[in-house]
């Protein structure tokens, strides 16, 4: 239906550079001596830091606080920006809602980078500011999608990223009632049911003055060694490449993605990510116990290059899978992606300013609701009781000038034929 020092590095590279001469991707095998390197390289490290009391009690401080956040911001802030001046205008609710949904989110890397101490390192080149972006990227943990928020966050996106995602995860408490508000595009993984639904969302994605992160997982699903046997298994099969870190990719989502939004994108990125010493879970991320340090790799493609058919895609989704193999591959035996650069740095002052604003305004609005007027509790039920219609049903307001103008051309248009 989700921070001290750090070096960053995001991976621009060009495909030769891993495939050097070859004249089209193959991935159909490795060396054993790769496999050790594997596993030689990642044993070098522990495999996570000890759960201390220290750890604990900070873990859970930080659940509470993150939970209470997410709720009082959705409640008081969300669903005016989000509901209210939708009615009336598409575009100032959604500046508004990424305004008000950004600080909150940049607790995350705050936490990742300067509490857990994790060491963000990013590769390649450097992702230009304010561009309109689908982003791919491998799926190997069910955390995947919050790291994505370290580099939003430093490219002053992080209010406008949307992730296409399993509809499970709307129905969270709490949680899915953001994804909602964020325009988050659920999918049941049955393409007759999710196809009207997904290209209804991005054609209202279209406008190439409303800034936009979409993400999206073609794996369908977190990698595991049971589901990457079931992949290797299909791809033999069906002739396909043989992929050992990365999942066959699905093929409609992506392909819609792109057919719907080609014209008002500035570019695809294609990010792989890789972690040390051991892809972490949730709870390991909130109590600080992994990773150490998340790598990222980033390719910038141009829209052109992308075919425009339905077959043709699926056969550069694989091909660019197959370069993510590759790249694991290295990774696993070296320890790093290839070429990495220098991102700036988050700023701590910044970080702390942003999260002394949030826990005050948390406050007050927790004070108003259990110590104030009947009206506010009442207000609180209300908002609660139709952001869960609204999340169940997948319904947003039509702002009302785009209902009166469809109802004004309808008219005309039946008069005329009058």
């Amino acid at each position: 239906m989700m921070f001290t020092g750090v070096v960053n590095v995001l991976v621009l590279i060009d495909p030769s550079d891993i495939l050097e001469n070859s004249d089209s991707v193959n991935c159909t095998g490795y060396s054993e001596t790769m496999e050790l390197n594997k596993l030689l390289a990642l044993d070098d490290e522990p495999t996570r830091r000890a759960l201390t009391p220290l750890r604990l009690l900070r873990g859970l401080i930080c659940i509470v606080v993150l939970v209470l956040t997410a709720f009082m911001m959705l409640v008081y802030f969300g669903f005016m920006s989000a509901i209210v001046v939708r009615i009336f205008s598409l575009q100032l609710s959604r500046k508004m809602t990424s305004i008000v949904f950004a600080a909150w989110l940049a607790l995350w890397p705050f936490l990742f980078e300067k509490i857990n101490n994790t060491q963000v390192v990013f590769s390649g080149g450097i992702v230009p500011d304010k561009e309109r972006i689908l982003l791919i990227a491998n799926h190997r943990t069910e955390v995947d999608w919050m790291y994505i928020w370290d580099l939003a966050l430093r490219k002053g996106s992080l209010g406008y990223i949307k992730y296409v995602l399993k509809s499970g995860l709307m129905k969270l408490p709490i949680f899915g009632w953001a994804f909602h508000i964020l325009e988050f595009i659920p999918v049941r993984r049955k393409w007759e049911i999710d196809e009207p639904i997904m290209r209804q969302m991005l054609s209202t994605l279209k406008d190439p003055q409303d800034p936009l992160w979409l993400a999206i997982f073609p794996e369908g699903t977190d990698f595991t060694e049971q589901k990457c046997n079931r992949s290797q298994k299909y791809a033999a099969e069906h002739g396909l490449p043989i992929l050992k870190h990365v999942l066959l990719p699905k093929t409609k989502g992506f392909f819609a993605c792109v057919e719907e939004l080609r014209n008002s994108l500035d570019a695809v990125y294609d990010v792989t990510i890789g972690y040390k010493p051991r892809c972490p879970l949730i709870l390991d991320n909130v109590f600080g116990l992994n990773p150490s340090e998340v790598h990222i790799h980033i390719r910038r493609l141009s829209l052109n290059d992308i075919p425009k058919s339905e077959d043709k895609v699926g056969t550069w989704l694989i091909d660019a899978f197959c370069l993510k193999d590759k790249l694991l591959s290295e990774f696993y035996s070296t320890g790093h992606f290839p070429n990495e650069v220098k991102e700036k740095e988050l700023c701590i002052i910044k970080c702390m300013v942003n999260c002394i604003a949030v826990l005050t305004v948390t406050s007050i609005c927790t004070y108003l609701t259990f110590s104030s007027s009947t009206w506010f509790k009442m207000y609180v039920l209300v908002v609660c009781v139709y952001l869960t219609f609204a999340m169940k049903y997948n319904y947003r307001p039509s702002p009302i000038f785009s209902v009166l103008s469809h109802c004004f051309r309808h008219q005309n248009v039946k008069v005329a034929q009058d």
